[in-house]
């Protein structure tokens, strides 16, 4: 087999690079502040007509926007502060109305339950009166069924108690007295 060669090789600079960096060397200075200057200047124009303007419209923009939406702020507050207040207000009055609503059927049924109630007693007192009519005519001839039955009843106990009759006229006279006391 074939054995690789190592071979070096070197390598020489044909010619010199002297002096150092160049921007360093102090015979290029002049012509380096120039071009410093010339595009510091440059650059400050096109900073200063092109670039500042255009900041300056869009934070003028920006600036009117916030003011704009600032405002349309405070008007929807105002709006929004008057629709509570229209609503506070509604609902003030709608409570208002329900409670005289509610006072108003109240006071209607207690006078429509007093009426009934004051038709049903007058109805009640003409009832007991008719009541108490029958039960006197009642108790009346009962109490003149029973003067009657008690003359007929004492006579019959005298009769058996002692053998006699008595008059009735007599009987009747003793029941009188009787139910007199």
């Amino acid at each position: 087999m074939a054995q690789p060669t190592h071979a070096t090789t070197e390598h020489t600079p044909t010619s010199g690079h002297g002096g150092g960096f160049p921007p360093f060397k102090a015979e290029t200075y002049a012509s380096q502040l120039l071009w410093l200057g010339l595009c510091f200047v440059v650059l400050y124009v096109m900073v200063a007509k092109l670039a500042l303007p255009r900041m300056a419209g869009i934070l003028a923009d920006r600036r009117a926007r916030i003011d704009g939406d600032l405002g349309e702020a405070v008007r929807l507050k105002g709006d929004a502060d008057a629709a509570v207040a229209t609503y506070e207000k509604a609902l003030a009055d709608a409570r208002n109305r329900a409670h005289a609503i509610a006072t108003e059927t109240r006071d209607r049924l207690t006078a429509e339950a007093d009426a009934h109630r004051k038709s049903v007693e007058a109805e009640f007192a003409v009832k007991l009166a008719a009541a108490e009519r029958s039960i006197a005519a009642s108790k009346t001839a009962a109490m003149s069924n029973v003067r009657g039955i008690a003359v007929d009843a004492a006579g019959a106990i005298v009769n058996r108690l002692i053998g006699k009759a008595p008059s009735e006229a007599a009987a009747a006279a003793a029941v009188d007295h009787v139910l007199k006391r």
